[in-house]
């Protein structure tokens, strides 16, 4: 429309002057014609005037009086060419007009151009004239208005043209701009997960942004929304809009809205959404409620899955025989056990996260006497060892030391038997030296009493060494496990704190994505290295119970490449699954989970950019075969024996390029043989690795006993828990 205004507006005026002059050449023709017509009026007249003469007098005149219209020639002239009738100087008409006898000519007379209407009678030429200009004086003030109108109306068309072609610059300029900021708005909410709501309540019809659409996965509309249209979206236990609408009609604004709800989207998935806005009155003074709708369900996740994370390193915690305790930077509690709580008395109430130290001094019992261990050994930088004596006469070893963050962490072990075995071997030896005191009467006694002094002195002294070396051999037990869990512990809490004190902004900031991702990495590489350990545990101390059921093997591995299809795709794996469906075995649903899920971690991990994987079933009588086959870089023959041993791996911790516990291929194998079956692995080295896991369909006894990991093994199960979480 903005071109063809201009246009319009060219062929408007070009009509409008092509009008003006067609009308102005038809009346000057109009005029030119009348003209003539009123000159062969007054040449006839003429011709009657003397027709009456020459009836009356029976002669041709020489002279006549025949009178003329003002500003007309008119002549009588005889063949001999002298004039009858004498009207003005026509003596130039009469040349102008030769030897014509009759019709209509233009002629000039002494520079006057004129219209001459020439006719006969009695034998006499009648000439009649008049000049042009006079005829066409009304032509001229026509001609004049025409020009004015046509000038006048290009003039006003012009103008309202170059108006309308502004006006339109600005209206397009106002629509880029309106455009920019909508789309900018548009892409605002819809990476922020957001949409806009305009919802007039006394109306009942709902505008959604294109972002809002797009954020429940359907097409954008112009339309407005109704009730009934949200309605169906939202969850029936959440209420809707129309409930909702009755209690805001009832309300006065300004009012401003909180309300959370479940909306289900285009693909049948529902999603937690946080709807804020404010309740105001609309400019023909209906009530509207204006605001934004969030997507919350990846914050609800994510705070579920951190509230697991915890509620899983509280357990473990509490598990542990020593007292422990977290501090913060700031001398703030972060986390303990009941066994610190009990240590110090200290009540249910002042053991929550944030409490000062102070405050737990202050209500705690002390310790009676504290001994720094070892005064002449190196003091390590922001750590500390010493004994302490309680007032019901225990005694502890308290290890504390200083964490990344500022903070420090404190574990205290019970030595009160070992305190104890001391104290005997010092009374012991009193005793011995009173019996030497008192039988130096007798030498032969004396000697007797002195060696037996000596050996008991020897196996007082082999017994000291065994104490410090078991304590020396805990101690450094437990400072490599509190290695393993301290690294993603302080990224943990470190990121988590930055995060919730806002130090570089607020949560849309980038840099806080990165932290995100530290944070759950590391969380999720804890809680995989302490879940496998614990796995490992409750296997070696008997205490796994198969709940077999039937299950769909198919199935279940159709759902592990499921979700492990975001990791591979990661890698730029290729999935190949290769099964028949209907086979089913009876099994441990979770225990079958958990071996599949162990070997398709390792096929990914071990498997290079660009390979395949690929996970077979194979029925073969009364027992089936899962096979996962990858193309990674393989498995020496001399080191395929030691797989399946606890916390085994090809590489050293020196060398070793993939992050694990070594449990995974132990975990399986044990859980395959409580089953009843077993695990094969046939690998060569650059071109891959195949690990079947034979089962049998129907349940029976486990055809070997579960692999006993070594390392669990050789040290309790519960000073293995502890050293784990320290």
């Amino acid at each position: 429309m903005r071109k063809a205004v201009p246009l319009l507006i060219i062929a408007f005026l070009t009509v409008i002057a092509l009008a003006a002059f067609i009308q102005a050449r038809d009346s000057r023709r109009q005029a030119m014609q009348d003209a003539g017509r009123n000159l062969d009026l007054i040449v006839s007249a003429a011709a009657a005037q003397l027709s009456a003469i020459v009836a009356q007098s029976g002669r041709v005149p020489t002279r006549a009086a025949i009178t003329a219209p003002e500003h007309t020639l008119l002549a009588v002239i005889t063949p001999q060419g002298r004039l009858v009738n004498d009207n003005g100087d026509v003596a130039g008409l009469i040349g102008a007009i030769g030897d014509r006898v009759s019709g209509r000519s233009t002629v000039t007379v002494g520079g006057t151009a004129m219209l001459a209407s020439i006719g006969t009678s009695e034998s006499l030429r009648i000439v009649a004239a008049r000049p042009i200009d006079d005829i066409l004086e009304g032509w001229y003030a026509l001609s004049g208005r025409l020009l004015v109108f046509t000038t006048t109306t290009g003039g006003v068309l012009l103008i309202l043209g170059f108006a309308y072609y502004w006006q339109a610059s600005r209206a397009r300029r106002a629509d880029d701009i309106y455009n920019n900021v909508r789309n900018r708005l548009e892409t605002a909410l819809s990476r922020g997960r957001s949409g806009l709501w305009d919802w007039d309540l006394e109306a009942g019809r709902v505008f959604w942004s294109d972002s809002m659409f797009h954020l429940l996965g359907y097409e954008p509309q112009d339309d407005l929304l109704v009730h009934s249209d949200i309605d169906r979206l939202i969850h029936i236990d959440d209420g809707g809009l129309r409930s909702l609408s009755a209690e805001l009609l009832a309300k006065d604004p300004p009012l401003a809205i909180d309300r959370r709800f479940r909306m289900r989207c285009a693909n049948g998935e529902w999603i937690f959404v946080r709807v804020r806005g404010e309740l105001v009155y609309g400019p023909q003074g209906n009530k509207r409620l204006i605001g934004i709708v969030v997507d919350e369900t990846e914050e609800r996740r994510f705070a579920e899955h951190t509230k697991r994370a915890d509620l899983r390193l509280r357990d473990a915690i509490e598990t542990i025989s020593e007292a422990f305790v977290l501090w913060d930077a700031g001398n703030r509690l972060v986390i303990c056990n009941s066994k610190f709580q009990a240590l110090h008395n200290l009540p249910d109430g002042l053991v929550r996260p944030g409490t000062h130290y102070s405050a737990i001094v202050e209500a705690g019992s002390q310790p009676v006497v504290r001994t720094n261990m070892s005064p002449n050994a190196p003091i390590e930088r922001g750590a500390r060892t010493f004994e302490a004596q309680l007032q019901d006469g225990r005694w502890l070893t308290i290890n504390e030391r200083r964490t990344k963050d500022g903070g420090y962490v404190s574990v205290g072990t019970d030595i009160t038997s070992l305190k104890e075995q001391q104290t005997r071997l010092m009374d012991s030896e009193r005793s011995l030296i009173g019996m030497i005191a008192d039988l130096k009467r007798s030498r032969q006694v004396l000697e007797r009493q002195t060696q037996e002094l000596a050996e008991l002195a020897e196996k007082y002294a082999e017994e000291k060494i065994k104490a410090e070396s078991a304590n020396r051999a805990k101690s450094e037990f437990l400072a490599n496990m509190s290695h393993e869990l301290r690294t993603p512990l302080n990224a943990i809490i470190g990121f988590s704190e930055l995060m919730e004190n806002g130090t570089f902004g607020a949560l849309g900031q980038p840099r806080y994505v990165g932290y995100c991702k530290d944070i759950n990495d590391s969380g999720r590489y804890l809680l995989n290295f302490v879940d496998d350990i614990l796995e490992m545990s409750k296997i070696e101390a008997g205490e796994v119970t198969l709940q077999r059921e039937l299950v769909a093997a198919d199935r279940l591995l159709g759902d592990l490449l499921r979700s492990i299809r975001p990791e591979a795709e990661a890698k730029k794996l290729s999935l190949h699954p290769s099964w028949s469906n209907g086979v089913n075995l009876q099994a441990d649903r979770r225990a079958l989970r958990l071996i599949m899920n162990n070997l398709l971690s390792n096929a990914i991990k071990f498997t290079p950019e660009g390979g395949r994987i690929g996970v077979r079933i194979r029925q073969h009588g009364e027992r089936i075969a899962l096979y996962v086959e990858d193309s990674g870089i393989g498995i020496p023959a001399e080191a395929i024996g030691k797989l399946g041993r606890p916390f085994e791996q090809v590489q050293t911790q020196f060398t070793k390029t993939h992050k694990g516990s070594g449990l995974g291929l132990s975990i399986a194998k044990s859980l395959a043989e409580l089953h009843g079956g077993s695990i094969r692995i046939r690998s060569s080295l650059g071109v891959g690795t195949v690990v079947m896991v034979v089962l049998p369909v129907e349940a029976t006894r486990p055809a070997v006993e579960p692999a006993t990991p070594v390392l669990m093994r050789s040290v309790p199960r519960r000073a293995a828990s502890a050293a784990l979480l320290h």
